[in-house]
């Protein structure tokens, strides 16, 4: 597509170095980046095999900011990439089709507590994990844990419908969203949802969740606490198949049981992490489960004896107890940090994130060793189990051009049996860039149009994020390529 001038003869979707100076008078000089050699910070995010730099990254510092640049950026057509920590496993962070990314790490401030009504608010650069520890010490937490609670923003949680271990029994993070401040394409600024548990209407803000900033930048969250249970069980049960822990996990749940996470970690996964972390898990178990039951003191003792009870009856050859809370804590480590502890066995990695039917989780392992054997791609496997929701990790060499197509084929295979199966492309990662295609394979051309008319009540142009979330023929953004940064 041709660059095309507004009535002032100003090119459109291009950051001109008048438009560089604009955002540097919004948010400050030191906080606009626009040298080729800065830009390649911002050129992917945490799915590393594309790799697009924008043409310019600005740093707001307020709700205000964010605003203002994005006025400027809608009436000079270009494109915008909402920004957290860059922690997105699915590309959605990428600048595609270049742009300007709106990164909101400035914005990292946690406004309000109100312990009484069990919610803050605050600003969407905070840290998952700043959240609980602001409250923790009145007995409460926020209960979605990615992986990357250490790093990940409350806006990238948003973005994705993250999730995490104990979404078991807490829900994802739709569930502890009562509200969103979000700034439009036009730099407008509203309220969706607010303060009222159950509001009448339409669930907007609910809308916005999982949206992966194609309807808006989210600068501010109105957020639920949770209380911190009285007391943990923690248990690792050990298996010799994979098969075993599977089906140990659908046999809990069928016996009325929710522990608040059930993890399973296969053999590759298991040294990986005990070379990183000596917690002492066994080197030649075929898979453990990490089983947390939580709730009151009464009764749960009674409770993790009856899952004891089940993993033995399905041939768990050891199960062991976190014997007090800094031993849990560790045992919460070595799981959180898996996916680093890859580094030591392969030098670049994919995460995928499929869902199945739990009671199909034996099915799509089998399938997952299949087509890693096919394509000749070494898969390890880490996942949330009582959900359904697999982490098959395919490793390879980035630098081999031949291992990333082989790569993503598998990937595709894995992707299209989980679909095949009853489940989903996606149950935390969100789509991003990396599974758009596979959207088609769970909705209809009709149910895509509708979803597209959705967003375009939102953001008519489609500038917000362009390229993600879903597959489109049509609009002259969806079809761009990056442009180089414009020097200034």
């Amino acid at each position: 597509m041709h660059a095309v001038t507004d009535d002032q003869h100003t090119p459109r979707g291009i950051v001109t170095p008048g438009l560089v100076q604009e955002l540097r008078r919004i948010v400050g000089a030191e906080h606009v980046f626009v040298d080729p050699a800065e830009l390649l910070v911002w050129e992917c995010d945490g799915y590393t095999i594309e790799r697009h730099p924008p043409q310019a990254v600005v740093l707001p510092g307020s709700t205000e900011e964010v605003s203002q640049v994005m006025r400027l950026l809608h009436r000079a057509g270009v494109p915008v990439i909402p920004r957290g920590a860059g922690t997105s496993l699915s590309g959605s962070t990428i600048a595609v089709q270049g742009g300007v990314v709106v990164c909101l790490s400035r914005m990292k401030r946690i406004l309000e507590v109100d312990l009484p009504n069990r919610r803050a608010v605050v600003e969407a650069g905070v840290v998952n994990l700043w959240v609980t520890r602001a409250v923790e010490g009145e007995g409460y937490l926020f209960a979605p844990d990615p992986s990357s609670q250490g790093a990940c923003t409350i806006g990238g949680n948003i973005a994705t419908n993250s999730g995490g271990p104990h979404t078991l029994k807490y829900g994802v993070t739709i569930n502890h969203v009562i509200g969103v401040e979000m700034v439009l394409a036009d730099g407008t600024v509203v309220w969706l949802g607010g303060d009222v548990e159950e509001a009448p209407g339409y669930d907007l803000a609910g809308l916005v969740v999982g949206s992966e900033g194609t309807l808006g930048i989210v600068t501010k969250a109105v957020v639920r606490l949770t209380r911190a249970p009285q007391s943990y069980r923690t248990l690792l049960a050990v298996f010799e198949t994979v098969d075993d822990a599977t089906r140990t996990v659908s046999e809990v749940i069928r016996r009325g049981i929710i522990p608040a996470a059930v993890e399973m970690m296969d053999n590759l996964i298991i040294q990986a992490v005990e070379d990183a972390f000596h917690f002492g898990f066994p080197r030649d178990a075929a898979a453990v489960l990490i089983i947390e039951l939580d709730g009151l003191q009464a009764g749960i003792d009674e409770l993790a004896a009856r899952v004891e009870e089940i993993c033995r009856s399905h041939k768990a050859r050891e199960i062991r107890s976190a014997k007090d809370e800094a031993e849990r804590q560790a045992l919460w480590k070595a799981r959180k940090r898996a996916f680093g502890a890859i580094g030591r066995i392969s030098p670049s990695y994919v995460t995928q994130d499929g869902v199945v039917p739990r009671t199909k989780l034996p099915e799509i392992l089998k399938i997952i060793a299949q087509v890693g054997k096919k394509h000749g791609v070494t898969i390890a496997n880490v996942f949330h189990a009582g959900d359904g929701n697999i982490h098959p990790i395919l490793l390879f060499d980035s630098q081999n051009p031949s291992e990333v197509e082989r790569v993503l084929r598998a990937s595709d295979e894995i992707l299209t049996a989980c679909v095949e199966l009853g489940g989903s492309v996606t149950g935390e990662h969100g789509v991003g860039i990396e599974k758009v295609k596979h959207v088609a394979l769970m909705y209809s051309d009709d149910d895509l149009e509708v979803m597209t008319r959705v967003r375009e009540v939102f953001d008519p142009e489609r500038r917000c994020n362009p390229g993600k979330l879903f597959p489109s023929s049509k609009g002259c953004l969806e079809i761009q390529r990056p442009r180089p940064a414009a020097s200034a």
